[in-house]
């Protein structure tokens, strides 16, 4: 019976029936989500049906379109949708398609040789277990909604779907650069935007840039992290380009240490990078730079740290370790497996926070990660992050040198780092439900695809394929 299936389901007839099925399919799903979205028109998307119907088509035969799509809708698209949002409704659909051409024309189910995929395999199972375990009363007071746990695992999984799909459908060098370059281009508005210089820039802003976008600390972290290395290492890039691409930085430099220096998640991390980038490109620019950046730290401390806990920094440093320390006595009841995905927002009831009775979360992703997966939840993350970084690490120096290619490896480790700082300053990498939430994924979404594309590069290196 196997066999038959297989035979019938391999023909050529099949699989050209089979992608009208799924392009009908992807229509359905995108009606169903008009109807339920109020901001959309569903005469708007009736007439947008064949467009539609053409992309569809033309993502089941190019699948790194998808990817495109992802960073244009994160980055510009003003409309979402519920219930999970216009990103991860993408990345569940591309998912969906991937899966499918694996059993239907490959008939396995095949991952890259990557060490990368085995925490992000085992994270997943952690964190279905974690929800499975979740359903026990572990205190008086009842879990969160369902539909909210659902949305915790989602936006687990969706992030994980994210880098698996770029890792094993970028085969080409070409798409990587699209990918990059047209992030940039569509990113780099918002630090003109943003620095308010342009005339109409209240009306550019509300046409243009999302809120959960650019206010996601990790969409100013890889602009920087890939304007920056793009701009210095890249030397095949023509010289206005580059030159353009440091204004963009500088641009975000002003932005970032100006009318935004009391947002740490929005320029520490990116600090982070770049400095990270600087010593493992060129570490003899590195030293003298960190000796002098050191010493005028040092001198100018006072002033700094004035300039650093303005508004409500101080008091926010004080309530985050409070309910990091709170949360620790939750996680108590479970450590190995967590409480389950978003779970331990309601137990938060039970203990007072600066003597107030009211729900609250950790705003550290490490801490989250504990509170909803356990230790075996903080291992797999802390082993993906290790093997991404020796991958990048190994791979900077098997690149074409001063290409796109060393540059892009150069950007992935700083953004891997500037990713792990933004973790210790709020759920940025993986949203919590009950704080960014899964419409956060607009923002976060660039670590888990840029990541992959890591993944790719290596493997289009050991096929021998061009990489420049």
């Amino acid at each position: 019976m196997t066999s038959l299936i297989q035979k019938t389901l391999g023909s050529s007839e099949s699989r050209r029936w089979l992608r009208l099925i799924i392009i009908i399919g992807m229509l359905f799903v995108t009606l169903v989500i008009a109807r339920t979205g109020p901001q959309i028109s569903m005469l708007a998307v009736v007439a947008a049906l064949p467009i539609m119907a053409v992309g569809a088509y033309l993502i089941v035969r190019y699948p790194p379109l998808g990817f495109l799509l992802i960073i244009f809708v994160s980055t510009v698209f003003k409309i979402d949708v519920p219930p999970i949002g216009m990103v991860a409704t993408i990345v569940l659909l591309l998912t969906g398609l991937w899966v499918v051409d694996m059993v239907v024309r490959q008939r396995e189910i095949n991952l890259v040789k990557s060490p990368t995929m085995t925490p992000l395999i085992m994270f997943t199972a952690v964190v279905i277990l974690s929800f499975i375990v979740g359903q026990l009363p572990w205190f008086s007071i009842s879990q969160v909604p369902i539909d909210n746990q659902v949305g915790g695992v989602a936006i687990f999984i969706i992030s994980f779907a994210a880098f698996i799909l770029v890792a094993h459908q970028v085969r080409d060098i070409r798409w990587l650069k699209w990918m990059v370059y047209l992030f940039m281009g569509l990113a780099a508005p918002a630090v003109f935007i943003g620095m308010r210089f342009l005339p109409g820039w209240q009306q550019l802003n509300q046409l243009l840039l999302h809120p959960k976008t650019t206010g996601g600390s990790l969409f100013w972290l890889w602009l920087a992290s890939l304007t920056f290395s793009q701009a210095l290492f890249n030397k095949k890039l023509a010289m206005k380009w580059r030159v353009a691409l440091v204004g963009v930085l500088l641009g975000y430099l002003y932005l970032a240490l100006g009318r935004n220096r009391a947002w740490t998640s929005g320029w520490a991390p990116t600090f982070v990078a770049l400095f990270v980038i600087l010593w493992v490109a060129r570490p003899k620019w590195a030293m003298p730079l960190t000796m002098i950046g050191t010493a005028v730290v040092i001198l100018l401390f006072q002033p700094i740290y004035n300039s650093v806990f303005i508004g409500d920094n101080e008091y926010s440093a004080m309530t985050r370790l409070e309910a990091w320390r709170i949360v620790g006595q939750i996680i108590k009841v479970n450590p190995i497996l967590g409480l389950g995905p978003g779970n331990y927002y309601n137990y938060t009831l039970l203990f007072p926070i600066l003597g107030w009775y009211v729900e609250f979360n950790s705003h550290n992703n490490y801490v989250d990660i504990v509170a909803q997966t356990g230790i075996l939840g903080l291992i797999c993350f802390i082993w993906f992050v290790i093997v991404t970084w020796q991958l990048g690490w190994r791979l900077r120096n098997q690149m074409p040198k001063d290409g796109f290619a060393q540059a892009f490896v150069y950007a992935a480790l700083g953004g891997l780092a500037g990713s792990v700082a933004a973790g210790m300053l709020g759920d940025w990498v993986l949203p919590f439900v009950y704080n960014i939430g899964i419409f956060g994924l607009r923002a976060s979404i660039y670590t888990w695809i840029f990541l992959g594309g890591l993944v790719a590069l290596d493997q289009m290196r050991r096929a021998g394929l061009p990489l420049d």
